[in-house]
């Protein structure tokens, strides 16, 4: 069992710092900066400017997804040794589809603490701003870049009902519009961007309105997109009912359980089995 945060020992803390405004940054987290011993960070000189602008110095240690695997073994001599670190990416909460999650995991793992402080990052505030349902809400990330990989994971996305968040980059962010209206159908979605910048912008429409304009678009962008609505609820069903609801509208049995499969985002085995051991 992993030990109690607070408890004095030491401790790797994750700091949010600002993805735009630099208000946005909070008192806990400048005085944990000045606190810990060394500082992971996914870029130096991005971190060491913003350490210059609040007045501190500190050693910077470069971390990110190509390093981390090296550095948990150094990490964690820094945590025996009586050591405080803190882990920081360019912008936002770490590990949120950035760097960090192995050192965590590598740390815990070895009994020590783990603090994550509260603090900005760019999807909270696309999801509250979108005019779209908050509750339930999935937050995805990046899609792949690679047409036929990014296709494939919206195909398991698609059925899903909640409200579904993706990050993009501006230079990928029209393929991933067309890529989203091809899977998905042509929903409403509200693209976020430039959060807590001067420039913050949120354009709300269909995926096809937002295509026509997205060309002139620039900053980061987070993508809120409306859950499936299309489907009926099923959830006051069994799967044995849900299955016989359409055999009765003359489906054929292999019909009815892929129809089953994909409406209640189950594996077709699973469907199958239940129909074929309890049902019959």
């Amino acid at each position: 069992m992993s030990q109690k945060s607070y408890d004095g020992s030491p401790t790797l803390y994750l700091i949010p710092t600002p993805v735009g405004n630099m208000e946005d940054i909070t008192m806990r987290a400048v005085n944990t900066l000045k606190e810990v011993d060394v500082l992971l960070c996914e870029d130096t000189r991005v971190t060491a400017e913003l350490l210059s602008k609040l007045g501190i110095k500190k050693k910077l240690i470069h971390s990110d997804d190509h390093t981390e695997n090296d550095l948990k073994e150094k990490v964690l001599k820094m945590l025996e040794d009586g050591m405080n670190i803190g882990l920081v990416t360019d912008r936002g909460t770490p590990i949120i589809s950035d760097p960090g999650y192995k050192i965590v995991e590598f740390v815990t793992n070895n009994g020590y603490n783990v603090v994550s402080l509260p603090g900005p990052t760019a999807f909270v505030p696309a999801l509250t701003m979108s005019g779209l349902n908050p509750s339930p809400f999935l937050f995805y990330g990046f899609l792949n870049s690679k047409v036929t990989k990014r296709e494939k994971e919206l195909e398991n996305l698609k059925n899903l009902t909640y409200t579904i968040i993706f990050y993009e980059a501006p230079h990928r962010i029209k393929d991933m519009l067309i890529s989203l209206k091809k899977v998905f159908g042509d929903r409403k979605i509200a693209l976020c961007r430039e959060i807590s910048k001067r420039y913050e912008e949120a354009l709300r429409g269909k995926i096809s309105e937002i295509i026509e304009v997205v060309d002139t678009l620039k900053g980061e962008m987070v993508v809120v997109v409306e859950g499936n609505t299309t489907l009926k609820d099923f959830s006051s069903m069994t799967i044995l009912e849900h299955i016989n609801l359409y055999l009765e509208d003359g489906m054929s049995e292999k019909e009815a359980i892929k129809k089953v499969s994909v409406e209640r985002n189950l594996p077709k085995s699973l469907v199958y089995k239940e129909y074929h051991v309890n049902g019959k």
